[in-house]
């Protein structure tokens, strides 16, 4: 008769423990070497998307399309590597008026199209 293995608690917890580690360092090979943490603070240092897309949006002054933010926002430096950064963008913009409602930085006026949303203080 054969006897079943188990794992004890310490062991378990150990296992556990280690795995974020494991994982990093399968990314750092993964990547070349590359350290993932100094590549996220790089990303920080830029605006997002949603960022841009509200000052492009703001600047406008005027209803815009999603595929008329996304090229706006492009050309004032978002780096997107997707096939389509106007779908990106829009669900992102829905996302954030269904998320946020009236304190939203979008508001839609149409189908497909938004403008800065009022911005209004508590005061």
């Amino acid at each position: 008769m054969t006897t079943k293995k188990t794992t004890t608690k310490k062991a378990a917890a150990k296992k556990a423990a280690t795995a974020p580690a494991k994982a990093a360092a399968k990314r750092r090979t993964q990547d070349g070497g590359e350290d993932p943490v100094a590549t996220i603070a790089v990303k920080a240092d830029r605006m997002s998307g949603l960022d841009l897309a509200a000052r492009v949006i703001a600047e406008a002054g005027e209803p815009l399309a999603a595929k008329q933010i996304a090229e706006r926002a492009i050309e004032a430096g978002w780096k997107t590597r997707g096939k389509t950064p106007e779908a990106t963008l829009y669900a992102a913009i829905v996302r954030e008026i269904a998320k946020k409602g009236d304190g939203a930085r979008f508001k839609k006026t149409d189908r497909g199209r938004f403008e800065a949303a009022a911005i209004t203080t508590g005061h």
